[in-house]
């Protein structure tokens, strides 16, 4: 009898918890409703102001601009005309079918976007006529709006999330947009924001009357962070304009930061291309663009033969391997010459130092002196290592650690390299001598060029390349961005290289574009193409001391470095350092030049260095 009691005891108890937790929910707790399926209410996602962006100067690039989602709920809709729909909007009757059928697929219970970003024009048409149609509603949304028509690689652009992408980031929904590449992409956690929510009521005609319970379960969108980028717009924009109608790349940084001053790729796109109803459209005909691949972001990812200016690598190694010093001496007879092997020269040729080698870009010097660095050690093998290091500790040959959503690392060969082409024993210097001129093997991108340069310009330190220079009003936070990246070479043996860049644009192959009042140091280049003319490149710093710009570029079949590159680098200088321009003849010749006519060239004229 006592346990038939207890029982009967337990049972009420457990019966009475169970009523008034009910009670509860449904009478004193109004939260629940929120989870409850219910015509008079709406959820209704208040997407976050994105970040702004500003360049280094404060002024405003990137900034937001007001659209407008056409929201569906499947289970509240009731059947309605298609045609007039279809009509009302300006889309195709099957489409309203198709994403109707998408939607019900995804939740009949939740709201997903059924049209997105209407402009102010749309969404004023299409609200007076809403309320004939239950189950749909308007949602504001923040999109991007791009205040300049430069800059589209280095900002990138934002695009709706993909199922996978919300599998492994949860914290997105259908319909949000992220970062996709520059820095929407790579500071995308920074400049998104948190979105919020509204829960609103609305009558059996699908209109809004007001907030649900007085807004007391509202939660306020949290605004995302803004950026000031490391980008000069003025000079990011000069670039681009003196890029007009070629293919290439320049990238500027400042050499005692690391921050990138320009990134500089062409063909490009105007950035509000992709923003809008038609951006898909607009990126998939970008994409498709195989010829211009202006998606493609020649001044991270293309990677090309460095050409002469790697002649300062062989240089600086010489001498701090004290395989030559500043006053070794090689005479010129027309290019170098082993046997059977000759690698042709076009400076004038005689008995020089290393200074005015640089100055002349004597391709007989840096290959004696190629020569003689491997040839400094007991084997081959140990010689190319000790070089390719060498050639590493300028950062080329690897990821330089940017805060870049993209890269590559280019190559710098080793003894294992080799090794494997010919053999344990089968090689020596003179088989990899086109090292010594920047060919063969070698790959670089412009990215990495100009940091080398922003080394040299340094005396034998750099910073790992950035664009951004601030969150908010605090500076980026990553130390390794303040820290010094030390080469393997000596600081003393900078200067009579750097003496030698200097004699480039006083009396050497870029004389042509000496400025008179900036004390300028740069290297022509020349690299091989395979497939056209060859790339015309460029390295660059000023002023000579102190110096405050570095800069790399290449232009894709544009004959040799003084021909294109080395003009528009003294260009970029110039106009950084002065904000004017002293050469206006030069710079409407750079601008109108167009290569157009001979990327569809399918032979090649060798021409000079």
């Amino acid at each position: 009898m006592k346990r038939q009691q207890l029982f009967f005891f337990l049972f009420g108890v457990v019966g009475l918890i169970f009523i008034l937790r009910l009670f509860t929910i449904q009478m004193l707790d109004p939260s629940y409703k929120l989870s409850a399926d219910n015509n008079a209410k709406r959820i209704v996602k208040v997407y976050p102001p994105r970040g702004f962006v500003y360049d280094r100067n404060g002024e405003l690039l990137v900034a937001n601009q007001v659209a407008y989602d056409l929201m569906v709920i499947p289970r509240q809709v009731k059947a309605f005309d298609t045609t007039r729909f279809a009509q009302l909007l300006g889309i195709d009757r099957a489409y309203v079918k198709s994403e109707l059928t998408k939607a019900r697929v995804y939740s009949p219970y939740r709201a997903s976007v059924f049209l997105k970003m209407l402009t102010v024009d749309d969404y004023a048409r299409v609200q007076e006529r809403l309320n004939d149609y239950r189950g749909f509603f308007v949602q504001r949304r923040i999109l991007r709006d791009y205040t300049v028509d430069y800059g589209a690689n280095v900002f990138g652009f934002i695009g709706e999330v993909t199922d996978n992408y919300i599998k492994d980031h949860p914290e997105y929904e259908l319909g949000d947009l992220v970062g996709q590449a520059g820095i929407e992409k790579a500071y995308e956690e920074v400049l998104r924001g948190k979105a919020g929510v509204q829960y609103r009521l609305v009558d059996n005609f699908n209109r809004e009357m007001g907030p649900y319970m007085e807004g007391q379960f509202d939660r306020d969108p949290l605004p995302g962070k803004d950026v000031t980028s490391t980008i000069d717009g003025v000079l990011q924009a000069y670039g681009e304009a003196l890029m007009s109608g070629k293919r290439g790349s320049i990238v500027a940084i400042e050499p005692s930061t690391g921050e990138i001053l320009a990134l500089v790729t062409a063909p490009s796109y105007r950035p509000s291309t992709l923003v809008g109803r038609k951006r898909s459209r607009n990126y998939a005909a970008l994409y498709r663009d195989s010829i211009n691949k202006p998606l493609y972001d020649r001044g991270l990812l293309a990677e090309y033969p460095p050409g002469s200016p790697f002649k300062l690598m062989n240089a600086l190694i010489g001498l701090q391997t004290q395989a030559i010093t500043a006053d070794t001496r090689y005479t010129c007879s027309h290019g170098f010459h082993f046997g059977r092997l000759t690698v042709g020269c076009h400076c004038h040729g005689g008995s020089m130092a290393l200074q005015h080698a640089i100055t002349t870009s004597c391709n007989n010097y840096f290959c004696t002196t190629y020569k003689a660095i491997i040839e400094q050690f007991p084997t081959a093998r140990q010689g190319m290592d000790a070089w390719s290091n060498h050639v590493k500790s300028f950062g080329l040959g690897k990821f330089l650690g940017s805060d870049l959503p993209t890269g590559r690392k280019g190559f710098v060969p080793d003894a294992a390299f080799y090794t494997r082409i010919y053999g344990g024993t089968s090689w020596r210097a003179v088989t990899t001598i086109s090292n010594g001129i920047g060919q063969g093997e070698l790959l670089v991108t412009p990215m990495q060029l100009a940091n080398m340069t922003a080394a040299i310009a340094n005396r034998g330190h750099w910073y790992i390349p950035h664009i951004v220079k601030k969150i908010g009003k605090q500076p980026v936070d990553n130390p390794d961005f303040f820290k010094k990246q030390r080469t393997t070479v000596h600081p003393k043996y900078f200067e009579v290289v750097i003496n030698g860049m200097f004699d480039v644009f006083e009396i050497g192959t870029a004389a042509g574009s000496r400025v008179k009042h900036i004390q300028m140091c740069g290297k022509t280049g020349t690299a091989e193409n395979p497939h056209g003319q060859d790339h015309s490149i460029f390295v660059a710093f000023a002023p000579k001391d102190n110096p405050k710009i570095a800069l790399a570029m290449f232009v894709e079949n544009g004959y040799w470095g003084a021909r294109w590159a080395a003009p528009i680098s003294s260009l970029m200088i110039e106009k950084y350092l002065t904000d004017s321009i002293s050469r206006p003849d030069l710079e409407r010749r750079m601008m109108e030049g167009n290569l157009q006519g001979e990327y569809g060239m399918s032979t090649k004229t060798k021409l000079p260095l």
